[in-house]
């Protein structure tokens, strides 16, 4: 309070106590004539309070009007009740004398204030009770009942109201005046025991009996609080109305027996304001901690799972694995993201109830700031990601695998088909008994043979290289496919050997035979060549292939009937090997020949080749539907597509757009706070029920990943872009919340009005050159200069040190608001902290156990107890306590 308040406070109570001193002393004048039992009781009392005092000085009076008479003891009572020095009073026992000491005691009254009517030194030096007890009002009214005030009301008024309020909460008792409101004892034990609870046992008093009520009353306020018997029980009770002054100048000595407990009890109140205060920062200090832990650890044992890259060996091993991540990703995730959002706003609420209750700043744990939490999660999404990635990578190379491993696996078979017989076939020496016709076909069958294995060539050369590319894929079952392969590779190069040697044997022995049969031999040329183009177009026809797109398959249909229009050709050429097989059967015919067994010089029969033929025909067919088949199933991708990319297209710009109208929200000075708050409730809500759409937009994204699609021309949002976005938008929102909420909290707490914040907010988007919800330092100053601040450099940069302490280099709107409150506000200091304990401990520098168990509650006490140290000091007993540098510790850095 300043000096000019207390000035103008000071003036207005004396004009109060003044203005009411004249009232009670009018009131004095008009009751001159007393009542008698009045007067019996105005004696007692006048006389008891005078002895109270007079004591000090080691005298009392017995007769009230008589021992006043020569002004002696009035003048020392004067001396003793107002702590100053009266005039030398005159020693000699004439009645001038007298009457000359009585007048410098009525003229001290009357310096202070006092207008003494009707009251005459002579008066009183003839021993006139009524002046006598009027004077003794009089003074009592000055010194002991005129300087009580409570709120807004002294003296008479004010002692009332301190009597209401003390006695307010006990039964039986109603004090609405100073007659009949005590004469049942019960109003003078209950403000006994308010204070003292210790000396009435207020529970064991009867209401029918008012003399045992004010005896006790009387006789624990003698012997416990010295305040002397006044008044006499009898009198009271048997006074249809007791005297109103002798009532109030008794109750007047408890309210200044008990102001001393007032004060402390008022200091006792202030520091379990400032404690209760800190218990509860402590708690949400404990319960941050607790979350950050908790969400951490999350991630701590999150992140090695995501990291796992052990490939599974199927795919359906592959497809459990993605099925457990999308698992993650609905079902445990969601929760710590509200978690992680809910840690943001405990945070700052805790630093806004700090900064309000001018506390330091909480400083979390090592490793257990924001910052540190928001980087753990930025790196559990990289881990997530990258995860993603890969499991959809392993998924299309086991598809790869797979497919690869089938094709092997047919085409081994029919090589291994092809071979069976080879080796013996070659091994064999039947050219040693045969005639020169037959060695001829041997020959020749032979050359057909060679012309069948180069033919067969290419085959072997796809074989290993499908399974090289297992090799490479890192195919599960990679040695059962080596070892076969091998086998093959093998066995190729013995048929290449053995082929060698019996050609060069043949050739041995074909000089010695020269007869050939050319028909044979022009069909077994002919037939050969064919019969593997049907083996390689039946193996095309039945090749496994796998597309992503209706681009690919119309090349494979457009491939397939490429090949459906070379039939025709196929067919004559089948036509002309078929007439090389009926010109035999006619030479034969022609000329006696009779044909017995197979053609010397191929394996291949008119029956191979047009059962062969057979078969390609019904092939062709079959691998027609089979690619119709593909075209469906690629269509419907197609559609999924479309669909996926239609609602992303929408979902997409609603988020960023939900995005930039909170922003505006925020920072809007149309309307007060509540209807800001209002309004981010009603977008909190909409948001809320939005979550239909992306849940809905998460289904096709599932069923595309089902269904194998990974690509998608119709959109550039993905699913990844869609979340992320969401993810923001729900952080934003309620960290948008939560800053119009600390600011009310700010303006309530601090008494900052609604047109107040209003131009704080006015000011920041003024200077708000880039819309972002933030100022440049330049920008920061120029807005101060704007509002009246005289700054220089060093004190620009303490400001700034207040408003980004963590040198980002710009000022949010939040720490603009706190600036500016802490400017116009008023907040407990660590001063007024120590004064209030230094009230509790008698204003001693130490403060004792005993002291603090006494003054505050059990549970600030102990708090107290258990955080002060011990006082340093030669003067103060065992056990004494420092509660200065507790008061200190409490608005400075420490780790209270």
């Amino acid at each position: 309070m300043t000096a000019i308040e207390t000035q103008v406070q000071y003036s207005s109570y004396m004009t109060t106590t003044t203005e009411e001193y004249m009232t009670q002393q009018d009131d004095w004048d008009r009751d001159l004539l007393l009542d008698p039992a009045w007067e019996k009781q105005q004696r007692k009392t006048f006389t008891a309070w005078c002895n109270s005092h007079l004591r000090k000085a080691g005298t009392q009076i017995e007769n009230i009007e008589e021992d006043f008479r020569n002004g002696l003891k009035l003048m020392l009572l004067l001396e003793v009740i107002s702590g100053e020095r009266l005039p030398k009073p005159d020693k000699g026992k004439m009645r001038f004398h007298k009457i000359a000491n009585v007048n410098k005691a009525l003229d001290y009254i009357s310096s202070k204030g006092v207008k003494l009517v009707s009251i005459g030194a002579e008066e009183i030096v003839d021993g006139n009770v009524k002046m006598t007890l009027g004077m003794i009002w009089t003074i009592i009214l000055r010194f002991a009942i005129q300087d009580i005030s409570v709120e807004e009301t002294s003296a008479k008024e004010g002692l009332l109201l301190w009597c209401q309020r003390k006695t307010a909460p006990y039964r039986n008792v109603n004090v609405q005046n100073f007659h009949i409101s005590w004469k049942d004892g019960l109003a003078l034990c209950a403000l006994i025991h308010r204070h003292r609870p210790d000396l009435i046992d207020y529970s064991k008093l009867r209401k029918d009996d008012p003399t045992g009520n004010l005896n006790t009353a009387f006789e624990v306020a003698e012997k416990y609080l010295d305040i002397p018997k006044m008044l006499d029980a009898d009198d009271i009770v048997n006074t249809p109305k007791p005297d109103e002054k002798a009532i109030m100048t008794y109750v007047s000595c408890f309210y200044h027996a008990f102001a001393g407990a007032e004060q402390a009890e008022t200091a006792a109140n202030r520091i379990c304001k400032v404690l209760a205060v800190n218990q509860e920062n402590e708690k949400l200090m404990e319960e941050y901690e607790k979350l950050a832990s908790e969400l951490l650890e999350w991630i701590r044992r999150t992140i090695p799972w995501l990291e796992n890259r052990m490939a599974e060996q199927t795919m359906h091993a592959m497809q459990q694995k993605l099925e457990d991540f999308r698992d993650y990703r609905r079902v445990h995730k969601p929760p710590k993201v509200q978690e992680k959002c809910q840690l943001e706003i405990n945070f700052n609420t805790l630093q806004t109830k700090l900064r309000l209750s001018n506390r330091p700043a909480f400083m979390p744990s090592e490793g257990k700031m924001v910052s540190d939490i928001a980087n753990a999660w930025k790196g559990l999404e990289q881990v997530e990601k990258g995860y993603e990635e890969w499991l959809l990578t392993e998924i299309r190379r086991l598809e790869r695998l797979d497919h690869l491993a089938e094709k092997f696996k047919q085409k081994s078979t029919l090589h291994e088909s092809w071979t069976t017989g080879k080796v013996e076939l070659l091994s064999q020496k039947d050219y040693e008994s045969a005639s020169l016709m037959e060695i001829r076909a041997m020959m020749r069958k032979h050359e057909a043979f060679e012309s069948d294995l180069a033919a067969h060539q290419d085959r072997v050369e796809q074989i290993a290289a499908i399974a090289q590319e297992l090799n490479e894929l890192d195919f599960y079952d990679a040695a059962t496919i080596n070892a076969r392969c091998q086998g093959i590779c093998d066995q190729w190069d013995n048929l290449g050997t053995l082929t060698q040697k019996r050609r060069e044997s043949l050739e041995r022995v074909e000089k010695l035979w020269e007869t050939i049969d050319q028909l044979y031999l022009e069909f077994a040329k002919r037939a050969a060549p064919f019969n593997n183009w049907m083996d390689g177009a039946m193996e095309d026809l039945q090749d496994m292939f796998i597309v992503h797109s209706i681009e690919e398959i119309q090349s494979l249909i457009t491939a397939h009937d490429q090949f459906k229009a070379t039939l025709p050709e196929a067919d004559k050429e089948r036509l002309a090997i078929m007439g090389i097989h009926n010109e035999i059967l006619k030479i034969a015919q022609t000329y006696g020949i009779k044909v017995v067994g197979e053609n010397p010089y191929t394996v291949l029969s008119h029956q191979d080749i047009s059962n062969k033929w057979e078969a390609v025909k019904q092939l062709v067919p079959m691998r027609d539907q089979t690619l119709q088949e593909e075209v469906a199933r690629q269509q419907s991708n197609e559609r999924l597509r479309r669909q996926f990319g239609a609602q992303a297209n929408i979902i997409g710009p609603w988020i960023q757009t939900k995005m930039e109208e909170i922003s505006h929200v925020s920072i809007d000075i149309a309307g007060s706070l509540e209807e800001q708050m209002s309004n981010l409730k009603t977008y909190e809500q909409n948001i809320i029920n939005y979550k239909s759409n992306i849940d809905k937009l998460e289904g096709d994204h599932q069923l595309s990943q089902e269904s194998l699609i990974f690509d998608n021309k119709h959109t550039n949002y993905t699913m990844e872009h869609v979340r992320v976005g969401w993810e923001q938008l729900l952080t934003t929102i309620a960290r948008t919340i939560n800053e119009v909420e600390n600011q009310i909290l700010t303006r309530d707490a601090k008494g900052i009005s609604q047109e107040q914040l209003n131009e704080f907010r006015a000011s920041f988007n003024h200077f708000d050159r880039k819309r972002n919800g933030m100022m440049d330092p330049d920008d920061f100053r120029a807005c101060l200069i704007s509002m009246g601040y005289d700054l220089g450099e060093v004190e620009f940069a303490r400001i700034m040190t207040l408003v980004d302490p963590n040198n980002t280099g710009v000022v949010t709107f939040q720490a603009f608001i706190d600036f500016m409150t802490r400017e116009t506000a008023e907040t407990d200091t660590a001063e007024q902290v120590m004064a209030s304990f230094k009230i509790l401990a008698s204003d001693k520098s130490y403060i004792t156990v005993e002291e603090l168990r006494r003054e505050l509650p059990p549970e600030q006490a102990e708090y107290c107890i258990s955080r002060m140290t011990k006082y340093i000091g030669g003067d103060a007993p065992p056990g004494a306590l420092d509660y200065i540098s507790f008061s200190s510790a409490l608005y400075g850095e420490s780790d209270l």
